[in-house]
């Protein structure tokens, strides 16, 4: 990198399960990475964004949700975005607008107090709460931590996202570019089409369904007509829901590959031939063995 002043570091997002921060990450970047729902614990990994301008590439890193875990796999999410805090250059804390302050953000506020970075508050969803009411929101956390900076935004709209990355830019240290201009994530594409694919059964399935499921990609390779051809199994813990997900007549099943393969063509800039399959792996999110096959790793904390 020839230019001297120019600027790159890490910066963790960590916040309560459902605050927008998968949102906060697309819109930053500019293209779906990471997944979102109106379903609490969505993501389950470590995902991280790149932002790179001519003078300056952040790589942000969203966590799932901090929560109280029922399951290993819980116990891997929680401790996944705890990791986040070590070794990052910026913390960005975010909370609901829309939600009083609880014990969860009380519970990640604790672990902020030993964190060596500067911690920013990102009160996010503005949108949703009247402008006199954000006043009332910003005296429940102002004493709680020495924020580096107190940001009212709407990941949704957009709202203060930019003046937030030009602040936050303006304070990250002088260094190297770490990945190209087009790079926008340091996953392979495999993790993302499986984060696309499970993203649906979200959108489309209720109840305990979504939060049983794994998405695991067997096969993606490009045909000789340039479609790239996919086969990916989706693995449920019960017969159940194995029928919820196929659906009558397999209509279900047809839904999610229908809409997923939408979002995947967009994202590899070509047609894509999407086949899915469903099996039952009962009690798969409490097997570490399982759990490390799909993607879910001790190594990644």
């Amino acid at each position: 990198m020839d230019n001297p002043n120019y600027k790159s570091g890490f910066v963790a997002i960590v916040g309560r399960p459902n605050v927008g921060k998968s949102t906060f990450l697309n819109r930053v970047i500019g293209q779906k990475i990471a997944i979102m729902s109106n379903t609490a614990q969505t993501t389950r990994n470590k995902i991280q964004g790149i932002y790179t301008t001519d003078d300056a590439q952040i790589v942000f890193i969203d966590t799932p949700g901090v929560h109280k875990p029922k399951t290993e796999l819980g116990d891997y999410m929680v401790k996944s975005a705890l990791s986040a805090l070590n070794e990052v250059d910026a913390i960005l804390f975010m909370i609901n607008a829309a939600e009083k302050r609880g014990a969860g953000d009380n519970f990640i506020i604790d672990r902020l107090k030993n964190a060596k970075a500067p911690v920013y508050l990102l009160i996010n969803k503005i949108d949703q709460i009247h402008p006199d009411d954000l006043l009332k929101v910003m005296d429940q956390y102002k004493k709680a931590l020495p924020w580096q900076a107190v940001y009212p935004i709407s990941a949704l709209e957009g709202n203060n996202v930019d003046e937030f990355l030009g602040d936050l830019v303006d304070q990250m240290p002088h260094g190297p570019q770490y990945y190209p201009d087009d790079q926008l994530t340091d996953h392979p594409e495999r993790f993302v089409v499986s984060e696309l694919i499970r993203e649906k059964i979200f959108m489309l399935t209720r109840e305990e369904v979504p939060h049983s499921v794994a998405v695991e990609v067997e096969r993606m390779r490009t045909q000789d007509d340039d479609r790239v051809r996919i086969d990916a199994t989706i693995v449920v813990e019960r017969p159940t829901q194995k029928g919820i997900m196929i659906g009558k007549g397999g209509s279900m099943l047809k839904k999610i590959g229908t809409l997923a393969r939408q979002d995947i063509e967009h994202l590899l800039g070509s047609p894509v031939y999407l086949k899915l399959f469903v099996k039952v792996q009962p009690g798969w999110r409490d097997k570490s063995s399982l759990l490390k096959s799909y993607g879910y790793r001790k190594s990644d904390i």
